[in-house]
């Protein structure tokens, strides 16, 4: 039988470190993304943000760039950005140039997933969600075809 801590138990690391850690099984509220996303809508229109990601992308060399309007079929997003990267390199340095252009212009991102060694990586704006494949997993999971019913905005090739 193994010894358990009680729900309010504090354990407590050495002197060298002040950190405490807390053996509680509660976890700490996350922020409430839909308050997130009607912040963010209400300082910046979700197709403003949209475009502003696809020059990100162009400026970074992403190919095959499509700009999806998803909000009439779904409520994770009013928009898809899908773009390709030929290298992992170059898929971290899109991601990482939609990041920096988004916050200097006053939009921070609510997550990031996926890194450039999976082959795809998701950077969630709320109403924009940004989707960086290389080639191979890009026409395997074949987003576009699962969102054939969404309305094709922009393509850039």
């Amino acid at each position: 039988m193994t010894d358990q801590l009680p729900e309010t138990a504090t354990i407590t690391v050495p002197a060298a470190s002040t950190r405490r850690r807390s053996a509680s099984r509660t976890a700490p509220a996350e922020p409430d993304r839909a308050r997130i996303v009607a912040a963010a809508r209400a300082e910046r229109p979700p197709l403003e943000v949209a475009r502003l990601i696809v020059e990100a992308a162009e400026d970074k060399k992403a190919s095959d760039i499509v700009l999806l309007e998803v909000a009439p079929i779904t409520t994770i997003a009013d928009y898809f950005v899908i773009c390709s990267g030929g290298s992992e390199r170059q898929l971290e340095a899109i991601a990482d140039g939609v990041v920096e252009t988004t916050r200097a212009e006053g939009i921070r991102p609510i997550g990031r997933e996926g890194e450039a060694a999976s082959h795809w990586v998701l950077v969630d704006f709320g109403s924009v969600i940004v989707h960086v494949f290389t080639p191979p997993e890009r026409d395997y999971y074949e987003l576009e075809k699962h969102w054939a019913e969404a309305k094709t905005i922009l393509r850039v090739q």
